[in-house]
């Protein structure tokens, strides 16, 4: 592992040509012009004796198949094992990560209404990426779709999670809800339901109709897709 002490010159930003420079391109051409590697190299300033802070940034980026979701679930002892990357620069990396994650749950939060699958999905799939676990949530809404709240009702194990139906109503019926959505995650990224989903949807779906509520949908949410009950006709 290298250092920030490391001996010898770095490659700083200042040693390329302009054109090839990410602050000078910004400065350009705008932001939304920078590679994901680039925008991070401003932020570390320098490389190493042998590598530019664009290329290092390369090189993590590549680890993490340039997605800044892979990013944010690296902790500062992984990101220090680069050579080039010492404690201060992984704070930093890990603080700009922070920054973006907060970011996207806002946009998430000022969501008020859930008319499709997608908005639950949407909603949810920053709060299930790093899970290892199962776990399930009930969306609570009005007659106009409009989001009274969302409630975690069930923290379970890998493959599964344990929901009782009765916690579920009492959410709904405290919150004056007329109807619901549950979701709930599938860590190993699989979108097929179980038969213990399918159960658990039947099993649903009947107590709502005794107490005049409806189950509007749902919704598995995995890392990158998500599927919808009712969108597939089983609702």
């Amino acid at each position: 592992m290298e250092t920030e002490r490391e001996e010898g010159k770095k490659m700083s930003l200042k040693d390329m040509d302009r054109s090839d420079q990410p602050r000078e391109k910004l400065i350009d051409t705008g932001p939304e012009s920078l590679t994901n590697a680039e925008l991070l190299a401003i932020l570390i300033g320098s490389g190493t004796t042998k590598k530019t802070a664009v290329e290092l940034m390369q090189e993590v980026m590549d680890d993490c198949a340039d997605k800044f979701t892979n990013l944010y679930r690296m902790n500062l002892k992984s990101l220090m094992e680069y050579n080039g990357i010492g404690e201060a620069k992984a704070v930093t990396i890990k603080a700009a990560a922070e920054i973006g994650q907060r970011r996207a749950m806002e946009s998430m939060q000022e969501l008020k209404q859930i008319t499709r699958a997608e908005d639950v999905y949407l909603y949810m799939r920053l709060k299930v990426q790093n899970l290892a676990h199962e776990a399930c949530w009930v969306f609570l809404l009005n007659n106009s779709a409009r989001l009274l709240g969302v409630r975690q009702i069930s923290n379970g194990g890998i493959t599964e999670t344990s929901v009782d139906v009765r916690i579920v109503l009492k959410h709904a019926l405290m919150a004056d809800a007329t109807a619901i959505i549950l979701c709930h995650n599938h860590p190993s990224g699989s979108l097929r339901p179980s038969r213990q989903d399918d159960k658990l949807t039947e099993n649903m779906r009947n107590a709502c109709l005794a107490v005049n509520i409806k189950l509007i949908d749902h919704v598995i949410v995995a890392d990158g897709g998500f599927y919808s009950y009712a969108e597939q006709g089983k609702l």
